[in-house]
């Protein structure tokens, strides 16, 4: 193990804006998502009685599946850093049966308080393209992983997303986003960057990979350009683009605007790659 695994004190260091925020749209996405079509890369490696460690859990969707892959005897517990998300996901597993597999917790990344190898497997989604030092954050999730254990991260690559058919209002939304996203201290294009951060976190062995979803029936268009459509206007994100001046409120309404008539097409396809990796502590 590095220095790193000096426990650090549990205060807050990050200082990048979570770029989406907890709008209704935002939540939309999460709660679709799976350790299926999500965790693909770790669930082989998830047995009974594991203590799993899930960072940035969101609703919870992905964590109970967790809880269920490591039962009976397993544990997980799920970290975010909004308390309102906690709750929403702690009576999620309830619903599912869950209340004695899953426990919640407020926590940074950067700086998470449990004590040196806690855990047999650390987990993170769509959590380091939005961290001021993703480098720093693997570090800290390698600290609280046992010797052996795992770490596994997975992460969208905006630049690496494409669509059909082509629509000038979605590649605008492209660029704003991205701007957007670095502007509040976070690397869109993290999937391309994880086996580098790793490595740079001190991680020797690094199984990396890439998935992608892809959304191509009518329903899974008309969900995914809905949903965009309303973040780019009602979420944190349009708040922040238009308040720190790179969209006018006009020029948010129309890539809502493109992102309606692209679902509305046919033809209409979207694939968003992710990279990912399985890291032994």
């Amino acid at each position: 193990m590095t220095d790193a695994h000096t426990a650090p004190e549990p205060t807050a260091h990050e200082t990048a804006v979570y770029t989406h925020g907890h709008h209704e749209s935002v939540l939309r996405s999460h709660r679709w998502r799976t350790a299926a079509n999500s965790a693909a890369h770790l669930v082989g490696e998830l047995r009974p009685g594991m203590r799993v460690l899930d960072v940035g859990c969101g609703p919870g969707t992905i964590t109970a599946d967790l809880a269920e892959l490591v039962a009976p005897g397993g544990r997980v517990t799920a970290v975010d850093a909004a308390p309102d998300v906690l709750a929403a996901a702690g009576a999620y597993a309830a619903e599912r049966g869950l209340e004695g597999a899953v426990e919640f917790a407020v926590a940074d990344v950067h700086a998470l308080g449990f004590p040196d190898g806690t855990f047999d497997v650390v987990h993170a989604h769509q959590v380091l393209q939005h961290v001021d030092d993703p480098v720093r954050a693997l570090r800290e999730m390698r600290r609280v992983c046992r010797p052996g254990g795992i770490v596994a991260v997975r992460d969208a690559d905006y630049a690496a997303m494409t669509w059909y058919p082509a629509t000038p209002g979605l590649d605008e939304w492209l660029d704003l986003y991205r701007r957007v996203a670095r502007a509040n201290g976070g690397e869109p294009d993290a999937g391309r960057r994880l086996l580098s951060w790793a490595r740079a976190a001190g991680f020797t062995q690094v199984r990396a990979s890439a998935t992608a979803w892809c959304y191509a029936t009518a329903g899974e268009v008309a969900w995914w350009s809905a949903l965009w459509a309303d973040r780019t206007t009602a979420s944190s994100y349009a708040a922040v683009a238009e308040g720190r001046g790179h969209a006018t409120s006009a020029e948010l309404e129309d890539v809502a605007a493109a992102w309606r008539a692209w679902g509305a097409s046919p033809d209409a396809w979207f694939s968003v790659l992710n990279g990912e990796l399985l890291c032994r502590a």
